[in-house]
Order: C-alpha cells, then sequence, then structure tokens
C-alpha cells in the first residue's frame, strides 16, 4: 500500500471535524461517533507503512482527552510492536495514562523506557513520573525523583509541593517554596496558588503574608487566580480583614471573588456584610451560582433577616438560577432556623428529589419548631425509600422530635437501632427520659454508657429537674457542673439562683464575689426583633429605646388585661442559664423579651406575627407571660432561644411547656 499523504495521518485521528458538529443533545450517539472516528484513525495508523511518532502522539492524546487512558496505552503498546520510536512528547502522555489507570508496573516500564531512548533529563518526563509516582506510589519516591533528576524547574517543584499538600504534609509542601526561592526560581501562578493553599493548611499568618509579598514582587498580586487563592488563604487563616483589603483593592473580581468573601465574612459571624457584598455582587450584574447562594444561606437563617432570605429565594426564581439539590436543602435549612417550618415543608414537598439531608433536615426543623410528632411521621415516611440509608445525623434528629413529642417508647425503639451510638444520641436519650420525669431510667441509662462526667448529660437532667422542679436533685447537678467546670460562669448562676430561688442571700452574695474574684463575666440577657430592616435590641430593664415610654404603657395595660383574667403565681427561676437576680430587681415587663414584645406589637400591622430572638433561655415568667399575651392581643408570637422556637398562639406554645 502506497504511503498516504502526511497532512491526512496529522489530521485523521482527530475525534470529529468543524464540519461535522456532534450534538451534545445526544451523549451516546456522541460517544459511538467519537469511537468510530478513532477506530478509524487508529486502522489508519497502523496502515501507514513508516508512520512517524507524531501519528501516534495524536492518536495517545485524542484517547486522553477523551478520558480513555486504557485506549492510549493500548495505542503505546501497538507503537512499540511496530517498532516505533517514541519521541520526547510520547512518555509524558503514557506516564499519565499509567497513572490514571492506576498501573504502576506499566509507569515503572515506562520509566526505562525513558533512560533507554535517552529521555530521562527530559523535564516533560520528569514532571509525568513525579506526579505517577506521587499519586500511585509515595511522594517520598517522587521526591526521590526530583532529587535525582539531571535538570528540574519551578514546575515539577510545584508539582511535588502539590502532592505533599495531597499527603497532608503541608510543612513539607511550605519548604519546596521556600527551597525555590533560595534558588530564585521562577515562580509562576500555579505555584503561588500552592503556596497559599500551603499557609490556610498551616493556618500561619506569618507565612501568608510571605507568600503575598513574593507574590506582589512578582508582579501577580492582582492576577485573578493568585489574588482569590491569597484572599481564601487569610480567610483561612483568620486575617478577615487583610483578605477585605486585597478584596477592596483588586481591579477586577469573579464569580469566585465574591462567592470567597461572603464565605469569609459568614463564617466570621459578619452576616449583615455578607448581604451587603451578595447585593453588590448582582449590582455588578455577576450571577451567582449554586455555591454562592449555599455561601449567603446561613447569613439569612436568623430571625432578623428572614426578608433577605425570601427576597434570595425570589431571586433566583426571576433569574431561572438553578435551583439544584444543594441549593434546595440550603434553603429549607434557611427557613428552618428563621423560624419558617411552613415555607420550608413547602420547599420539601415541591422537590423532584430528595437525598437524606433533605430528610433529616425537615425531620430536625418540625422538633425544633415543636411539632415533634409531625417529625416522627416524616421518618416513617422515609423509611419507605430503601435507597436512603439513615446516618446518625437522621437519628439524632429522630431522637429529637421524640424528646419534642415526649415519646419515650419510640425513642428508646430508635436509639436500639443506632450501631453505634455517638454522645449527642446519648444526650438526646437522657433528655427524653429526664423530661419525662423518669429519673430513675436516666440515671440507669447514664451509667450504663458511662457518660456520667459528661456536662452535656448533666444539663440535660437539669433540664428535666427544671421541668418537674427536682430542686435537690437539681441543685447536686449544678454543683457538679461547678467541679467539672470551675470557669464557666453559666454554673455559678445556675447555682445562685438556687440560693436566691430559697432566699439564701448570703450564700448569693459569697458566689457574685467569687465569680467577680475568678474574673468571670455571667452572659446578659438580650432580646432583639427587626423592624423596617433595622434590628432594635433590648436589655433586662431597658429604658433607652426612643420609643420606652410606649412600650411600657403597652405593657402595663397587658398586664393588667391578665391579671383581670387569669392572676396565677410567678413561675421558678431556679435553673435559668442567665442571672435572674437582676431580673427580680425589675417587674416582670422589664424583661428583655417581653420589651422587644411590646415594641412588635406597638410598630407592627394588627395580626401580624411578632418574632423575637433571645440569646439566652426564655425565663418560666416571660414564657407564661407570652402565652397570655398571645391570647389577649389574637396575634402569633415566636421566640426564638438557643433552644428551640416557641411558637405562641391563642394561649398556647408549640414547645408544650417543656421549654
Amino acid at each position: 500500500m502506497a504511503a498516504l499523504p502526511s497532512s491526512i495521518h496529522v489530521h485523521l485521528p482527530l475525534p470529529m471535524y468543524k464540519d461535522e458538529p456532534i450534538s451534545f443533545n445526544k451523549p451516546k450517539l456522541q460517544y459511538r461517533a467519537i469511537v468510530n472516528k478513532l477506530d478509524l484513525a487508529r486502522k489508519v495508523v497502523d496502515e501507514i507503512p513508516q508512520p512517524k511518532a507524531y501519528a501516534w502522539n495524536q492518536l495517545i492524546q485524542t484517547h486522553l482527552s477523551n478520558n480513555n487512558p486504557h485506549n492510549a496505552l493500548s495505542v503505546y503498546h501497538g507503537m512499540m510492536l511496530r517498532g516505533i520510536r517514541p519521541d520526547h512528547h510520547t512518555l509524558p502522555r503514557v506516564l499519565t495514562a499509567s497513572r490514571l489507570c492506576s498501573n504502576l508496573a506499566l509507569g515503572k516500564q515506562v520509566h526505562a523506557h525513558a533512560f533507554k531512548f535517552g529521555f530521562s533529563s527530559d523535564l516533560y518526563v520528569i514532571t509525568a513520573l513525579i506526579e505517577l509516582y506521587g499519586r500511585l506510589h509515595a511522594v517520598e519516591t517522587a521526591k526521590w525523583v526530583l532529587d535525582n533528576a539531571p535538570t528540574s524547574n519551578s514546575v515539577a517543584r510545584t508539582i511535588l509541593a502539590k502532592l505533599y499538600l495531597v499527603d497532608n504534609k503541608p510543612h513539607l509542601a511550605i519548604e519546596i517554596f521556600n527551597q525555590m526561592l533560595r534558588l530564585k526560581a521562577d515562580i509562576d501562578p500555579v505555584a503561588l496558588v500552592t503556596a497559599a493553599g500551603t499557609c490556610s493548611l498551616l493556618k500561619s499568618l506569618q507565612q501568608a503574608r510571605k507568600v503575598h509579598q513574593i507574590a506582589r514582587e512578582c508582579g501577580l498580586e492582582f492576577h485573578l487566580l493568585v489574588s482569590n487563592s491569597l484572599m481564601k488563604m487569610y480567610i483561612d487563616c483568620d486575617s478577615l480583614e487583610e483578605a477585605r483589603s486585597l478584596f477592596d483593592a483588586m481591579p477586577s473580581r469573579d464569580l469566585i471573588s465574591w462567592t470567597e468573601m461572603i464565605q469569609g465574612h459568614v463564617k466570621n459571624g459578619g452576616y449583615n456584610e455578607a448581604l451587603k457584598l451578595f447585593r453588590l455582587m448582582t449590582k455588578a450584574r455577576i450571577k451567582p451560582d449554586s455555591l454562592t447562594v449555599t455561601s449567603i444561606l446561613p447569613a439569612c437563617a436568623r430571625v432578623p433577616a428572614h426578608k433577605q432570605g425570601k427576597e434570595l429565594h425570589a431571586y433566583l426564581f426571576r433569574n431561572g438560577i438553578d435551583m439544584n439539590l444543594t441549593v434546595q436543602n440550603a434553603f429549607m435549612d434557611m427557613y428552618v432556623k428563621s423560624g419558617f417550618i411552613e415555607l420550608a415543608s413547602n420547599v420539601f414537598t415541591s422537590m423532584v428529589e430528595r437525598d437524606i439531608i433533605s430528610w433529616t433536615i425537615m425531620i430536625s426543623g418540625y422538633s425544633l419548631n415543636g411539632q415533634g410528632a409531625q417529625g416522627l411521621g416524616l421518618f416513617l415516611e422515609m423509611e419507605q425509600d430503601s435507597s436512603l440509608e439513615i446516618d446518625e445525623f437522621t437519628y439524632a434528629a429522630v431522637l429529637h422530635a421524640c424528646v419534642t413529642a415526649c415519646r419515650v417508647d419510640v425513642g428508646m425503639s430508635y436509639f436500639d437501632r443506632i450501631k453505634a451510638p455517638t454522645v449527642t444520641h446519648c444526650v438526646l436519650m437522657v433528655s427524653l427520659l429526664a423530661r419525662a420525669g423518669l429519673f430513675n431510667d436516666a440515671r440507669t441509662f447514664i451509667k450504663e454508657h458511662q457518660i456520667e462526667n459528661r456536662v452535656e448529660v448533666l444539663r440535660a437532667l437539669l433540664d428535666g429537674c427544671r421541668i418537674h422542679q427536682q430542686v435537690t436533685m437539681g441543685k447536686r447537678i449544678v454543683e457538679q457542673l461547678c467541679e467539672l467546670e470551675p470557669l464557666n460562669a453559666e454554673n455559678y448562676v445556675l447555682l445562685s439562683n438556687w440560693y436566691a430561688e430559697n432566699a439564701k442571700w448570703d450564700m448569693v452574695d459569697k458566689l457574685k464575689t467569687t465569680i467577680k474574684d475568678m474574673g468571670l463575666k455571667p452572659k446578659r440577657a438580650y432580646s432583639w426583633i427587626e423592624f423596617r430592616n433595622k434590628v432594635h435590641v433590648f436589655g433586662t430593664g431597658d429604658v433607652s429605646h426612643p420609643r420606652s415610654e410606649m412600650i411600657h404603657w403597652k405593657l402595663q395595660h397587658l398586664m393588667k388585661k391578665m391579671e383581670e383574667e387569669e392572676g396565677g403565681d410567678r413561675p421558678s427561676s431556679i435553673f435559668s442559664f442567665h442571672d435572674v437576680d437582676e431580673e427580680r430587681e425589675c417587674i416582670l415587663i422589664g424583661h428583655c423579651e417581653i420589651l422587644a414584645i411590646s415594641f412588635g406589637l406597638i410598630s407592627t400591622q394588627e395580626r401580624a406575627t411578632v418574632r423575637v430572638t433571645k440569646n439566652l433561655r426564655v425565663c418560666g415568667s416571660c414564657h407564661d407571660f407570652t402565652k397570655a399575651i398571645s391570647k389577649i392581643v389574637e396575634r402569633e408570637i415566636i421566640i426564638k432561644d438557643p433552644n428551640c422556637f416557641h411558637h405562641f398562639k391563642n394561649g398556647h406554645c408549640s414547645c408544650g411547656g417543656l421549654w
């Protein structure tokens, strides 16, 4: 057969031609067409009497580009059988194919071929060998290749540094970078990005600043890839200020830049700033993706920020942004945590597909919002899907639902199904037994699982003591907490409240002196409410608000009406986690959550829901007073404390008195 023109065997191995586009809407047909053309190309190359290595290289590269490394190796095998001498382009590609096929034995043979054909000094071959050994054997073998290579460059060293990062050895990776600096090697963007990633793992701000300085000296500080990496590096090193300074100085930003900065603020609790950045990003006409959305949603998962969460949801619909499973789960979580359980349920029911996270969020959401029975019903529905594997988080959610619904029998049944119960599962079981008043069973459970000295367990027991007024047992538990956590001011506050409730004022004064001498600072109670995009914060006995006079007048009116209709004693505050002594010194209507509720009542439209957040557990007095207020004003009042959401409506609370 006569030799074909060189132009033919150059172009034939390509998978497709510009004038023959393959529809991406038909992936199977597309793949079949590619395979057919590659088979044809292989036949043509095989029939060429004396083909050059270039044709084989093209065929090998095409198979690699189409994610078919096994065929690439097959082509190399055929090349060897034909006696075609590989060139310096062949071996790096074959080494890459060996790595992708996890074929270390063949990789070693190709290494031998590199020596045989005189390519052992070729930089492309060296870098391919470093990556092969680093990924399939050991990073130390890759280092041996580099150390024994007759020549190397910054690319090879950067690859080795990356391998150290994969092997979780950032201290060795940064040493490679420092070595490059000592050798005055060329520092390119990839080397800087790798160094920045190393600093992120090391959490070394000093080293991070050094890398930033090198980037500045190399004129690469504002290379977009480098800038984004430096910004993330500072965030990971807990220096949000330096990350923001770099962000503000960047001449151009992409979606990654904005998303990283938003994530940084959310991570550091700067929710309002994160929301501002998101608005600026959309004004700059940069369209958020699913990662951006899931990054900003935690900033909306708060009662004061629920409007922004709703606006973001509407924004996605208006702009046709993909609502994948991760985004839908994030929205559900946001609605659950901001107290909109109905909206979370709407998202859940509209989902075409659900994973175990979807079900867990919804079950947990129902129990957090006082609807434990619905959470248990949802779990029973979830169990019908055999494709879902129940994990420890789902079991924790369903146990929490059992606690809220006070279903001891169901809780014990589910707990027995957990193969390896965690402390969280055990704490929930103690909470369930204690809240049901089964203290003997709770003590037996604690002893069996050897969790007597876990503070979480003791606090769960204390909840039961508070609900069932087990004052003596509660005092012993508080004293035990003081022994286990001698530097936790909350424990001394609990003990002080117990003494105050029992009129042992000398002990109250003694404990206050102890707290002061130890330099401890008990948390003070605060409540806040959002109105017209502004957050209004109230402390106990607060009279600083501009509408304070109207707030107190409204409360006095409600108090008078409540006394006329109901009367009743003020509940005990023995086991409150904040210093109720300060609240004893002012009347009930001076408590922070009541002040916030009153502000909501006088500021919002009639029948509108009032939403308040408190930094500490709602005290018993306020809990009962709010129930009465909800009945008098015929409004729904929602208070979120660290424990759960309290939905007050028509004189009832979703927590069923187990707050």
